[in-house]
């Protein structure tokens, strides 16, 4: 191996790291709504954050836009989606389909670790609901749903959910003041005591309600 292929191989591997370490600190940002419905970047100053260069900052940029969470211009301009009304109740019907069967098929493998694990979870959003915490809040929230998914062992399934919470991250941010949470989602209580009874309807229900109660509020 020459010198130069040397070099050209330590490249290639330095890029896809720098490029994936970029795309998921950008991608937990949108989803957990750290970054507000059409807020305007560049990748020139996305690559500064991040100590990267506009190379790997595209390559970022461009996975996300193909997950439907930011737009790119052709000039370089980069902003995260400001969802339409008709959009937001899209991705709150795939919600409703998608994560009641995803808790569904999770529920035969709810054992006593998951249920305390669900209720750590609770404890954790009810400390950002005090704090007024939103991105505290939106993560805990979902990591709520995807502790208990993952027991679906569903893959293609959670990861087309985790692309819906991506797309709706900001708007999920904006929703937060209106709703003016005072105390832990009541549904979670109810997916709760449902896994706990082996209630396969009962848990399909809290989650859908969970799911889309809120997102009906930016709709009307």
């Amino acid at each position: 191996m020459t010198n130069a292929t040397a070099s050209s191989n330590a490249a290639g591997r330095d890029r896809g790291p720098v490029h994936d370490r970029l795309y998921r600190a950008l991608r937990s940002r949108i989803m957990h709504g750290e970054i507000l419905p059409g807020t305007s970047m560049t990748l020139r100053g996305i690559g500064a954050e991040f100590g990267a260069s506009m190379t790997p900052a595209r390559e970022a940029v461009r996975r996300l836009a193909a997950e439907g969470a930011l737009t790119l211009s052709p000039s370089g301009r980069v902003s995260t989606v400001d969802l339409s009304p008709e959009r937001i109740e899209e991705l709150a019907a795939l919600r409703a389909l998608l994560e009641p069967e995803l808790a569904a098929r999770a529920m035969p493998r709810a054992h006593i670790a998951l249920l305390d694990r669900l209720h750590a979870i609770n404890a954790q959003i009810g400390q950002a609901v005090q704090n007024h915490d939103a991105v505290a809040y939106i993560r805990a929230n979902l990591e709520f749903h995807r502790a208990l998914y993952l027991r679906a062992q569903a893959p293609a399934m959670l990861a087309m959910t985790e692309t819906v919470w991506l797309q709706l991250g900001p708007t999920m941010r904006r929703l937060y003041g209106r709703l003016n949470r005072t105390d832990v989602p009541k549904y979670h209580r109810l997916i709760i005591a449902a896994l706990k009874a082996g209630d396969e309807p009962g848990l399909r229900l809290a989650v859908r309600m969970d799911v889309t109660q809120g997102l009906k509020m930016i709709t009307r």
